[in-house]
């Protein structure tokens, strides 16, 4: 599955947006001016994105990469 196709699914099951997904991350203190905030771990993001979003763990990792500038 491409990366592109990870956000589409996404999208498609929680109605947000990557960036919806990056205003969320900063209202989480997971981001700091659109970067990752200093000490934040993958782990925090996929137990957050699990717990609230029920997403998968390669979903919640897609947006892991988002946040880092990384695709998987």
């Amino acid at each position: 599955m491409s990366f592109q196709a990870y956000l589409d699914n996404i999208h498609t099951k929680t109605g947000k947006s990557p960036e919806d997904f990056k205003k969320l991350g900063e209202q989480k203190g997971f981001l700091q001016k659109g970067a990752l905030a200093s000490g934040v771990q993958a782990g925090q993001i996929v137990a957050w994105l699990k717990e609230e979003y029920a997403l998968g763990h390669g979903h919640a990792m897609a947006i892991y990469a988002l946040f880092t500038g990384k695709k998987a």
